[in-house]
C-alpha cells in the first residue's frame, strides 16, 4: 500500500463516521501521488499523516432562549486545522446540517484554497446546528450572542480569524462581533465580512461569485473562448449565487437558473439586472423563497427539485456551469447530463458541490473543471485583504479591491495550470490546486520541524 492510500485508510478507520471529511482527503490525497517520489523528505517527516489531522477542534454547547421564552441547546464548533502559514481563517455555518465531520471537511479543503490565494492564512472551519431560517432577528441576535459568549475565547486577530459561511451573512456576523467587542472590550478584525461601518471591506460580499467567474474566464481563454453569448446555469440564490450572476452579467453571458431548498426557477429569457435586482431583495430583506420569482418574472418554477436534476430530467442546456449552494450537489449523473447537454465549464461557487464521481466525469469528458478550493477562492482572498485594511486602519476603494481579488484569481489560475504541467498532468486544474496548495503548507511545516 502506497503512502497516501496507507493515510487515507487510516483515517477513515479512526473517524469512520465522518464521510464528507473522507471525501475530502481522498479528493485531495489522491492527487498528491506525484508528490511522494519527488519529495521523499516530506514521507520522512510524515507530513501526509500530519496534515490530515486538526491542530485542535472546539465543541461546546450552545443554549439560547426564543422569544417565547422557551430553551434550546445547540451544538458549536470551530475546527482549527493548520496554521503553518498564517493564522487559522475559514467561515462559520448555521445550518441543521452541521456536525463535527462537515467542519472537518470544511477545514481541511480551507488549508489549500487559502495557500492557493497567496495570502498569510492558515486553514479553520466553525459554525453549529442551528437553523436561522424562520427565527425572528431577535432570536438570532440571542443565539449569536450565546455562541460567541463561547467562540470569543478562541479567536483573535493574529489567532483565528472566522468569516460568514451558509446561514451567517451580515446581520449574523454583526451580532457576533457585536459581543466579542463587548467581551473583549476590544475593536480589532478578529472577523471578516463586516459591515462598511465597522471595518469591512468593499467587495468582500461579492468576492466569491465574482472569483468563480474569474476564474472560468481564464480556464475559457487557455482555450481561446470567452464567456460573451454563453447561456450559464446558476444553483442557489444566496450571497455566492447573486453575485455570480452579478458578474456573468457583466462579461456578456446568460445566466437562466436559480434555486433555494425549496426548488429551481428556470428563466430562458435570461435573468438580467432587474430580475437579479428583485432576488436580492427577495432573499436578503425579505427571505422569501425562489418561487415568488417565477409569480413575479415568470419562467418556470420546479419545486423539489435541484437545478442539476432539472438538468437531467429536461434536457436543460448550457455551456456554462456554476454550482453555488452545498457540498454534493452534482452527483455523477448530474455530471453525465451536464456533458450530455453541451456544458464545457464548471466552476465551483460553493465548497465540494461535486462527488467524486461527478468530477471524474468532468475529467474523462475533458470539460474546464475549476475546482472550489481555487474557483471560489475570491471569498477568502478578499477576507484576507480586509484583514490587511483592518490593521493598516484603512480602506481600499472599491476598484482597487476588484482588481486585487482579479490579480489573486489569475494567480491561482496559473499556479494550478503550472503545478499540473510540473507535475505531468497538464490542464489538470484539480491536481494542479491541490499540488500548488499543499506544497506551500508542507514545506512550512518541515521548516518548524515536528510540531
Amino acid at each position: 500500500m502506497s503512502v497516501i492510500q496507507d493515510v487515507i485508510a487510516k483515517t477513515k478507520e479512526k473517524d469512520p463516521a465522518q464521510p464528507e471529511f473522507h471525501q475530502a482527503v481522498e479528493e485531495v490525497l489522491n492527487t498528491l501521488e506525484p508528490t511522494v517520489d519527488r519529495h521523499p523528505e516530506l514521507v520522512q517527516a510524515k507530513i501526509y499523516e500530519r496534515i490530515v489531522e486538526p491542530d485542535r477542534v472546539v465543541m461546546f454547547r450552545v443554549p439560547w432562549m426564543d422569544d417565547d421564552g422557551e430553551v434550546h441547546v445547540n451544538r458549536g464548533f470551530r475546527v482549527q486545522f493548520n496554521n503553518a502559514i498564517g493564522p487559522y481563517k475559514g467561515g462559520l455555518r448555521f445550518h441543521p446540517s452541521v456536525n463535527l465531520g462537515i467542519i472537518k471537511f470544511l477545514g481541511f479543503e480551507q488549508i489549500f484554497k487559502n495557500s492557493l490565494t497567496t495570502l498569510p492564512m492558515g486553514g479553520g472551519k466553525g459554525g453549529s446546528d442551528f437553523d436561522p431560517k424562520g427565527k425572528t432577528d431577535s432570536e438570532v441576535m440571542r443565539f449569536c450572542y450565546a455562541f460567541m459568549q463561547e467562540l470569543f475565547r478562541h479567536i483573535g486577530p493574529d489567532t483565528d480569524v472566522p468569516a460568514g459561511d451558509i446561514g451567517v451573512g451580515g446581520r449574523e456576523i454583526g451580532y457576533l462581533y457585536g459581543m466579542y467587542k463587548k467581551i473583549r472590550n476590544d475593536h480589532t478584525g478578529v472577523l471578516t465580512g463586516k459591515g462598511m461601518e465597522y471595518g469591512g471591506s468593499l467587495i468582500r460580499p461579492e468576492a466569491t461569485g465574482y472569483g468563480s467567474v474569474y476564474f472560468a474566464a481564464e480556464m475559457l481563454t487557455v482555450r481561446d473562448m470567452d464567456m460573451s453569448g454563453k447561456t450559464a446555469i446558476v444553483s442557489g440564490s444566496g450571497n455566492v449565487a447573486q453575485y455570480t450572476v452579478e458578474k456573468l452579467l457583466d462579461l456578456g453571458a446568460r445566466p437562466i437558473s436559480l434555486s433555494d431548498s425549496s426548488g429551481t426557477i428556470i428563466d430562458e429569457k435570461g435573468i438580467d439586472r432587474d430580475k437579479l435586482a428583485y432576488v436580492m431583495d427577495l432573499k436578503n430583506i425579505r427571505r422569501g423563497r425562489i418561487k415568488e420569482y417565477a409569480d413575479e418574472h415568470g419562467g418556470t418554477y420546479y419545486p423539489d427539485m435541484s437545478v442539476w436534476d432539472v438538468v437531467k430530467k429536461e434536457g436543460l442546456k448550457a455551456e456554462l456551469a456554476f454550482p453555488s449552494a452545498t457540498q454534493n450537489e452534482i452527483n455523477a449523473e448530474h455530471a453525465q447530463a451536464l456533458v450530455d447537454n453541451g456544458c464545457i465549464a464548471v466552476s465551483e461557487g460553493a465548497n465540494m458541490p461535486s462527488t467524486l464521481d461527478a468530477v471524474e466525469i468532468y475529467q474523462k469528458n475533458n470539460l474546464m473543471y475549476g475546482p472550489a478550493k481555487a474557483a471560489n477562492a475570491g471569498g477568502v482572498a478578499t477576507s484576507g485583504l480586509e484583514m490587511s485594511q483592518n490593521s493598516l486602519r484603512l480602506s481600499w476603494t472599491r476598484a482597487e479591491v476588484d482588481e486585487r481579488l482579479h490579480g489573486i484569481m489569475r494567480s491561482i489560475h496559473k499556479a494550478s495550470l503550472d503545478a499540473a504541467e510540473a507535475y505531468g498532468d497538464p490542464g489538470n486544474y484539480l491536481m494542479g490546486a491541490n499540488i500548488a496548495g499543499f506544497l506551500k503548507v508542507a514545506k512550512a511545516m518541515l521548516a518548524y520541524g515536528v510540531v
